[in-house]
């Protein structure tokens, strides 16, 4: 496609990815210089980015500072994967039915779903936990759960019912006309071709339930054994200073399960994104 181009567009283009990417991972960069930098080099001036005294001695003693580290990391990812799992048995069947199915008030409610998501977690927060409270799940893996599986439902119904509109209904109907049930055709024949964009959904709602723990963490739980990550990023805050280069080492070791899982599933995702976007 870049043979379209003269030398001096595509270099234009390169030039626009660069600065892209140079303001997406920055950020990162300045992230991993911090963990690196002992606590006296951090508020130096004038700035300097690359000195003799880095180390990896924050990465060492992250987890004496804050013994419960480990646990977060594991209870961020285990209420993440709940969150997803919980999330993809509603957003199915769901998905299916909008992309498929003709009934009453479709498109409203189609409408309400997009305007949940307008709506950010801190405004219900008030609401959420009186709900929680009644139904005791407050201080529980649960107070984190049930809310990211309310928010992220909808995201997932879009997501997913826009993949599945792309099957063509001729598959299905070949199905009906052997007596084949909607649910067995949903089991054999849609949802085998809608694996790529399956695991879009899920690695998009994974994010969100991972990104989104924070605010429900510190409102719908105070024991610190259920904590995630997030919440836990606290303890390197203390009364007279905050250690930032441990609080760094820690929100990148944090970052790494999202990290490996998009590595792990990169070729899905790209033919699931991609999917469609040339015409046969």
């Amino acid at each position: 496609m870049m043979d379209r181009y003269s030398l001096w567009q595509t270099v234009f283009i390169y030039c626009c990815i660069f600065i892209f990417l140079a303001f997406m991972l920055l950020p990162f960069v300045e992230m991993f210089m911090t963990s690196l930098r002992p606590m006296s080099h951090l508020f130096r001036s004038p700035y300097q980015f690359w000195s003799d005294d880095l180390s990896f001695e924050a990465y060492s003693d992250i987890w004496e500072t804050v013994p419960l580290l480990s646990r977060y990391i594991l209870n961020s990812i285990f209420i993440a994967a709940s969150v997803t799992a919980i999330t993809m048995l509603f957003v199915i069947p769901a998905a299916y039915a909008y992309a498929r199915l003709s009934f009453p008030f479709k498109t409203a409610s189609l409408g309400m779903f997009l305007a949940v998501n307008m709506f950010t977690g801190a405004v219900l927060l008030i609401p959420l936990y009186r709900v929680l409270r009644t139904l005791g799940m407050l201080n529980t893996y649960w107070a984190m759960i049930v809310p990211g599986v309310a928010f992220l439902i909808p995201t997932g119904i879009w997501l997913l019912r826009s993949y599945l509109e792309k099957i063509p209904k001729e598959l299905e109907e070949a199905a009906f006309v052997d007596g084949a049930s909607r649910l067995y055709t949903l089991r054999r024949v849609v949802l085998p071709l809608a694996v790529p964009g399956l695991i879009v959904v899920s690695v998009a709602v994974f994010i969100g339930a991972y990104a989104q723990q924070f605010l429900f963490a510190i409102t719908f739980n105070q024991v610190r054994e259920y904590q995630p990550l997030p919440a836990g990023l606290f303890e390197f805050v203390g009364y007279q200073e905050v250690v930032w280069n441990q609080m760094m080492a820690a929100a990148l070791i944090g970052v790494l399960p999202v990290l490996l899982l998009f590595l792990f599933l990169q070729k899905y995702l790209i033919a699931g994104l991609t999917a469609g976007a040339v015409k046969e």
